[in-house]
């Protein structure tokens, strides 16, 4: 039988780079590899279904799947998952903590970034700044005519407005015409002329431990999704899929391991790999339903609270079947 040929749109990570390279096959597949920025992917995916496995933003994945026309079933293979404390900037000369935020105005590229749901969780849940407490301003981060992937409908209690046309919010913010910024991206500005501008957690990976530990969660940002139509052809592609992104950062795993030689351009890698070892356990990037349905109900809960999704979507309706369990020898 000949394998399919289709297009596999990913980001450059460590963990995907043996599927892209070839050294992790897909079974039955033959990709077409493309490294693309996640913005460019979420934008083509959820516009025109562009790609037949791609990463996905989870925030809208969960809208469409509410609303019931996502073109993508999910693989719970989570390649992105990042604590959100860095994702918060702020005008460090008056913004000294948290609840400084409220009645002030935020940035942030889009609402419904998962990024964004994420931060927006933290300031109410662990500081009681509620999203109806901040006037947000949606703009881009540093190219003025970036569009919204996905129109929504907040409720009346939320105030979004739209930055003034030609501007961005990284503009907005370094001239202090806003207070605050969230985004997955940094604000595009040399931070180094702007000494106001800075993060609102002085030591964010000291809260995202503490977060961690209180509350077991390591958000995830993006998931796996295979096109509807050919899942429903092939249903043996979800399980071939989750099985290849497996192996893929199992390989990843095995070279940060191999310490004769580091394989990341950063010092400590040692240091740092025992510590997430030592707070998270051994496998402290889970892939699979299971480990991580927690999370997942975590980010759903708080994804309808706010409005995005117009139901309370199940953790069970978002992922294949047949990605629930695999064989064992």
């Amino acid at each position: 039988m000949a394998k399919l040929t289709l297009s596999l749109a990913v980001g450059p990570y460590d963990r995907t780079r043996a599927l892209i390279d070839g050294t992790v096959q897909i079974d039955g597949v033959e990709p077409i590899c493309m490294m693309l920025p996640p913005e460019e992917i979420f934008f083509r995916a959820f516009r025109h279904a562009e790609f037949d496995i791609c990463e996905l933003s989870l925030s809208s994945f969960t809208l469409k799947t509410a609303q019931g026309n996502c073109p993508y079933v999910g693989v719970p293979a989570f390649v992105s998952r990042t604590f959100r404390h860095t994702s918060i900037y702020v005008r460090r000369d008056r913004i000294k903590k948290p609840a400084d935020l409220k009645g002030k105005k935020v940035g942030l590229p889009e609402y419904q970034l998962t990024a964004c749901v994420w931060a927006r969780a933290i300031l109410e849940d662990d500081f009681g700044v509620k999203p109806s407490d901040v006037t947000w301003v949606r703009g881009p981060i540093a190219d003025a005519s970036r569009p919204e992937k996905i129109s929504i409908k907040l409720p009346k209690d939320v105030h979004l407005e739209d930055a003034p046309a030609g501007i961005t919010i990284s503009q907005l913010l370094a001239e202090g015409k806003i207070d605050g910024f969230i985004a997955p991206r940094a604000p595009a500005l040399d931070l180094r002329q702007h000494p106001n501008v800075g993060w609102l957690f002085p030591d964010p990976t000291a809260a995202a431990k503490d977060y961690y530990k209180r509350s077991g969660i390591f958000p995830i940002m993006h998931l796996v999704g295979v096109r509807r139509e050919l899942v429903e052809r092939h249903p043996w592609l979800a399980a071939s899929v989750l099985k290849a992104f497996e192996q893929a950062k199992s390989a990843a795993l095995a070279l940060i391991n191999d310490t004769s030689a580091t394989k990341v351009t950063l010092p400590f890698v040692e240091e740092n790999l025992k510590a997430a070892r030592a707070l998270m356990g051994d496998d402290f990037w889970p892939y699979g339903v299971t480990p991580n349905r927690k999370t997942l109900e975590t980010f759903l809960r708080r994804h309808h609270g706010e409005g995005l999704s117009s139901r309370l979507v199940k953790v069970d309706e978002m992922f294949h079947p047949s990605t629930y369990e695999s064989f064992k020898i």
